[in-house]
């Protein structure tokens, strides 16, 4: 028994851990395929990022979201990491039955963790075992969250590990048998298997002690064997990937990948498009990503990475209303695919903008058939095509970030998404038809309805007071404390307009100094970007930035004029405007303090200057929008004025904060049909009414125009009650904060202070 014991581990470990240190130096060499990341980008702050890795590990920050997968797999990983002691100890049984670790072995706070933790982990991985068989795709279809995973790598993973902590288990009831140890707290769990082999002759337990020696490193060595060659094999390797993936993420201290895009890069460095084609090489600069090697090596890493968990895919709109876009199966196409084509790349394949090959016959004539046939599939393309990515699963993207904010091992998405779009809008035109007449208009009149730029300020005439706009009745933002970024959809769309008017009629009730800009700003370029057009973006950012440091002063020759930054404060009621301001703009060279108008509002009820005195009756419940909440992480503000509103009754949605369900008009979804499944401010908007709430609130315009569409079509089909309405949260304040008896003037109790400054809120990034 020995003898064979011996045999078969040594034999199993020298193969696992050769194929375990090529392995190694295939995902290297896999990894060098990606185009570099911008300077400085992913390496910054190396001490923060050690700090977030190590947080985020031991904290298990985004898993322990899911309750009781969280803990389970908590023990899981903790015991992967600390158990390989075991694993040593192992080998020194195959030839001394009763050896232990020196040092270690026989230390009461040692031993007490290996028992412990030993315990802990198989009981977790039994946890997540029972939660993957109660979930299974046979039964739940869609909505299980493992659909379209690897089952059998799951499984193999699964019950390897529950294997191996078995092992450790019995291994330590043998060692306390041949011990002759008593129950204690360092053998609570196995002296039970001591107690069962009590009786058995000293070579018996001996023997057993060899057999499940070799039970636990075979096994351990069998795992390593299969997923050494299996390098696709990420629902493994992510235990070890994970650890360099968070620490590369793009926030040193933390942060998800969600907010700002990253510019558009070719070779790792930004393009500027009023320079590329000026410079030596313009012409072969890469545009978005048309093939997987044009992925950055984080990108490559973060395909290697997926765990399969299917976390984001149980929360993406896309998917929950029958789209076909996963964000789970999308990384995983990338995945198969780069690895795929990988012998091809390494051999010196690839093919330049015009699809001619650069390799010569002589560097691709031992490169697998099948790896030739992966290079010539393209990345986007119909099955009928044999694309990797079907072009309805890159456009049925909104860009709302729960793909992002769920991903326990930081994959980056909606950066992928995007990265693929670009090179399909710039360079194929190759997107919704529909989405072309947004991009006609803002080209031509800088908004995405082609209206005048007369219309922007059409609204001021419906207020019963003055709004000051710069360049008009004011020169510039020296006397004013916050310039009103009233946004396209605020200036243009009518029930957006209403909120925009609510607002202003609030600043001016609590006596804030305001102004508004006088027609000559542009659209921010959200919805361009987030599409693909990033020259678009480009252009419309770099106008507007120019005209808002011209309207804070920064083009004066007089330094003594120009507003200092933290004079430089800006107001949005659009999410989309507020995040590209805040967030996108200092790409851009626009460096500006930005906060939401719940923001704002909050304070100033907090501090006296605006004051909720007449009911609203009614249940309410609010809609998250993406870009406010999960991309800028502002949740509370609008709960606490609808709290301070009195008579209104606030229930939430089933899906809320960090897990809220998109309206559907992210990622320019806004000005594209939808024509595959249902629709998704339908099923928001199903979730809401399951409630039967008397008011719908929400603190954006595209989410007011989604959801307002939705109900009224329910009202129309006998869904949903006359009554019900759906408004912003400003509309509810200003409704509260007037009593019957006053003017839209009189602000109550709020003027008492109306002269004093209002408080300075901090921004939400």
């Amino acid at each position: 028994m020995q003898l064979a014991a011996i045999v078969v581990s040594l034999a199993l470990s020298v193969v696992g851990i050769a194929l375990l240190a090529r392995a190694v130096a295939q995902f290297v060499r896999f990894f060098k395929l990606g185009q570099p990341a911008p300077a400085g980008a992913r390496a910054n702050d190396p001490w923060q990022r050690s700090v977030t890795l190590v947080r985020e590990f031991l904290g298990h920050t985004r898993m322990n979201r899911w309750g009781v997968v969280g803990v389970a797999h908590w023990f899981v990983a903790i015991g992967f990491l600390t158990l390989p002691p075991t694993i040593i100890a192992a080998y020194g049984q195959l030839f001394v039955p009763d050896w232990t670790l020196p040092v270690l072995g026989g230390w009461l706070p040692y031993e007490l963790y290996i028992e412990f933790i030993g315990v802990a982990t198989t009981l977790g991985i039994a946890v997540l075992m029972v939660i993957r068989l109660l979930n299974l795709p046979s039964r739940a279809g869609r909505k299980s969250r493992f659909t379209g995973s690897t089952a059998w790598q799951a499984y193999f993973v699964e019950y390897v590990i529950f294997t191996i902590g078995l092992a450790i288990y019995v291994l330590r009831g043998l060692e306390g048998a041949l011990h002759h140890a008593s129950w204690g707290l360092e053998n609570f769990a196995s002296y039970a298997v001591t107690a069962a082999v009590d009786g058995l002759s000293t070579g018996t337990v001996e023997n057993l002690v060899y057999l499940f020696a070799m039970i636990k490193l075979g096994t351990t060595m069998i795992w390593m064997i299969t997923v050494s060659t299996n390098i696709d094999m990420s629902i493994a390797w992510h235990r070890f990937l994970a650890f360099p993936n968070i620490w590369f993420k793009r926030d040193a201290r933390g942060g998800t990948a969600l907010g700002e895009l990253q510019p558009m890069t070719s070779g790792g460095k930004p393009i500027d498009f009023e320079t590329v084609f000026d410079e030596e090489g313009g012409e072969e600069t890469q545009f978005g990503v048309s093939q997987v090697e044009h992925f950055s090596w984080k990108g490559l890493l973060d395909f290697s990475t997926c765990t399969e968990c299917g976390r984001c895919q149980s929360q993406c709109p896309a998917w929950n209303t029958g789209k076909p876009l996963s964000p789970k199966l999308l990384i995983m196409s990338l995945r198969d695919h780069s690895h795929a084509k990988a012998p091809y790349l390494l051999a010196g394949g690839g093919k330049n903008a015009e699809g001619e090959e650069q390799a010569t016959a002589e560097q691709l004539k031992d490169v697998p058939a099948a790896a030739l046939a992966e290079a010539e599939r393209p990345l986007i393309g119909t099955l009928e095509e044999n694309g990797v990515i079907d072009p309805d699963v890159l456009w049925s993207c909104t860009t709302c970030g729960a793909c992002v904010e769920q991903c326990p091992v930081d994959i980056e998405h909606v950066d992928h998404i995007v990265d693929m779009r670009r090179y399909q809008v710039m360079i194929e035109s190759a997107f919704p038809s529909e989405a072309g007449t947004m991009l006609k208009n803002l080209e031509k009149k800088g908004n995405p309805w082609g209206l005048a730029k007369k219309q922007r300020l059409e609204w001021t005439k419906e207020v019963d007071f003055e709004v000051p706009v710069v360049g008009k009745t004011i020169e510039d933002l020296t006397e004013v404390e916050y310039l009103y970024w009233v946004g396209c959809a605020g200036a243009l769309e009518d029930r957006a307009k209403k909120t925009t008017k609510a607002f202003a009629e609030l600043l001016h009730m609590a006596g804030v100094k305001f102004a508004i800009m006088g027609g000559d700003e542009k659209c921010t370029g959200d919805s361009p970007r987030r599409l693909g057009n990033e020259f678009l973006f480009q252009q419309l950012g770099e106008e507007n930035v120019a005209t808002l440091n011209a309207a804070f002063g920064e083009d004066d020759e007089d330094e003594s004029t120009r507003l200092p930054a933290s004079k430089k404060k800006i107001v949005a009621t659009c999410p989309h405007c507020f995040n590209t301001i805040a967030n996108e703009y200092p790409q851009l060279g626009g460096h500006y303090e930005v906060i939401h108008h719940t923001q704002l509002l909050q304070h100033l009820i907090d501090d006296g200057k605006l004051v909720p005195v007449t009911p609203v009756e009614g249940l309410i419940t609010y809609h998250d929008p993406c870009y406010l909440g999960r991309h800028n992480q502002v949740y509370t503000p609008p709960r606490e004025i609808i709290g301070k509103v009195p008579g209104l009754r606030n229930e939430e949605m089933h899906r809320h904060k960090e897990r809220g369900f998109c309206c559907g008009a992210g990622g320019a979804r806004m000005w594209m049909e939808e024509r595959i499944g249902k629709r998704i401010n339908n099923e928001r908007v199903d979730e809401a009414l399951s409630l039967n709430p008397d008011i719908v609130s929400t603190a954006c315009p595209f989410c007011l125009v989604m959801l307002t569409d939705s109900v009224n079509g329910k009202k129309n089909d006998g869904e949903a009650k006359e009554s019900i309405q759906v408004v912003d949260v400003a509309q509810l304040l200003l409704e509260s904060v007037k009593t019957p008896t006053d003017g839209p003037e009189d602000g109550g109790e709020a003027d008492a202070d109306a002269g004093e400054p209002a408080p300075e809120p901090q921004p939400a990034r």
